[in-house]
């Protein structure tokens, strides 16, 4: 299989930040200590989708909800 045929949604910063409600700052932040995958394309950020599914599902089950 190559790379070329595994379609990947990229989200910009400002999409991911509308997504989990938090600010832009909170999604750079996120990015920076690698908590949130990201693919950086000269001076912007990029988020794969999946990167984000999996942090719901890693925060979904941290044991923290009510």
């Amino acid at each position: 299989m190559s790379i070329a045929n595994v379609p990947t949604q990229y989200l910009t910063i400002a999409e991911v930040a509308s997504i989990l409600r938090v600010s832009k700052m909170t999604v750079y932040r996120l990015a920076q200590a690698r908590a949130l995958a990201s693919v950086r394309f000269g001076n912007s950020y990029r988020i794969p989708e999946k990167a984000v599914e999996e942090y719901i599902k890693k925060a979904g089950t941290s044991g923290t909800n009510v």
